[in-house]
């Protein structure tokens, strides 16, 4: 399994919990930040060149750092929990030291 597809299921999770109201917005964008975390990474490990491979985890790295900031936002808002936040920021602490 990708490094990274964990998250990927978690943030899923978390994002359903949004109002409809943001269907279109912040829940929408941040189901793609998420799905591009696992799949670059899978990605940048299939090439063979490390100039290809390190392409590929800045990708997914940027991905990981859209996902922080929009967990954030749905924090400040009040979509999620400061436990569902903290448990998510363990995996994107975990998933950065890659």
């Amino acid at each position: 399994m990708a490094k990274g597809y964990g998250i990927s299921w978690i943030n899923l999770f978390t994002s359903k919990k949004l109002p409809k109201e943001e269907t279109y917005a912040l829940s929408d964008q941040m189901r793609r930040a998420v799905i591009s975390i696992p799949s670059n990474i899978a990605e940048g490990l299939s090439r063979t060149a490390p100039k290809e491979q390190a392409h590929f985890l800045d990708i997914a790295f940027g991905s990981l750092m859209e996902t922080d900031c929009q967990l954030d936002i749905s924090l400040d808002l009040g979509y999620i929990s400061r436990e569902m936040r903290e448990m998510l920021d363990i995996e994107i602490n975990t998933i950065g030291k890659m």
